[in-house]
């Protein structure tokens, strides 16, 4: 991954509602969801989302594909798994085997964050 393409997706990834759509398609896996059930599972308005898939589309984490009237969106988990690559790529200066793996309390704790907020 190129720098460029890494602070576009950084920077797409940079808003919460962003974020939070990102992580919402992570979960769904590579069959994604209709535009429809993320706004639900999001309490987002669908304009509001229109403009966060659009950032998101733009920097490559995410597809859409038409299926009858419906539009899905699905992560694009090579681009994802890119941009932690290139985050973590000189982790520990190089000696992988000493990088702590993520754990559930770094989501708990974003989580407890964001509900005190």
């Amino acid at each position: 991954m190129e720098i460029k393409d890494a602070v576009t997706a950084l920077a797409a990834l940079a808003q919460d509602n962003r974020l939070d759509v990102f992580r919402l398609l992570v979960q769904a896996g590579p069959h994604g969801l209709s535009a429809g059930r993320v706004a639900e599972a999001l309490s987002l308005a669908p304009n509001t989302l229109t403009f966060h898939f659009d950032r998101l589309r733009q920097a490559g984490l995410v597809t859409v594909r038409r299926d009858g009237r419906s539009m899905i969106y699905a992560a694009r988990f090579e681009v994802m798994n890119a941009l932690v690559g290139y985050l973590t790529e000189n982790c520990c200066k190089g000696a992988t085997g000493t990088c702590a793996a993520p754990t559930s309390n770094t989501q708990s704790a974003s989580k407890r964050a964001k509900e005190k907020a």
